[in-house]
């Protein structure tokens, strides 16, 4: 990823519209939700959530699906792991070994906190 486009994903996210309707198509996973059921969900007009659903798919941050008269978005979650890996990437100048001692001030629950795996030496 580039920082452009990480760029874009943040100016994309920067509703909070958008960014409830991110969050809940992440929760939903590969099922993905209908734009009805996401209005219907967050409790947005339809014609104002169009809106917001047109902008994330320019992002590239959903995927839509047409199924019959109905069109079906998930979330474009290979994306948001590139975005997570892109801002940690660096992360303690790439000796990750040194963040382990961070985890415990993350509101993450331990069990969505990834192990980090001891950095291989190359010789």
């Amino acid at each position: 990823m580039d920082k452009l486009t990480a760029t874009s994903i943040f100016e994309s996210l920067s509703s909070g519209v958008r960014l409830d309707v991110f969050r809940l198509l992440v929760k939903k996973g590969l099922d993905g939700m209908v734009a009805g059921e996401i209005a219907t969900t967050l409790e947005v007009p339809p014609t104002n959530l169009s809106f917001h659903l047109k902008a994330l798919t320019q992002a590239h941050l959903l995927t839509v699906n047409q199924e019959g008269r109905y069109q079906r978005y998930r979330a474009n979650l290979p994306l948001m792991l590139d975005l997570i890996a892109y801002l940690t990437e660096e992360c303690c100048s790439g000796n990750p070994q040194q963040c382990i001692d961070l985890r415990t001030a993350s509101v993450c629950s331990a069990s969505l906190l990834l192990p980090i795996p001891p950095i291989s030496s190359k010789l």
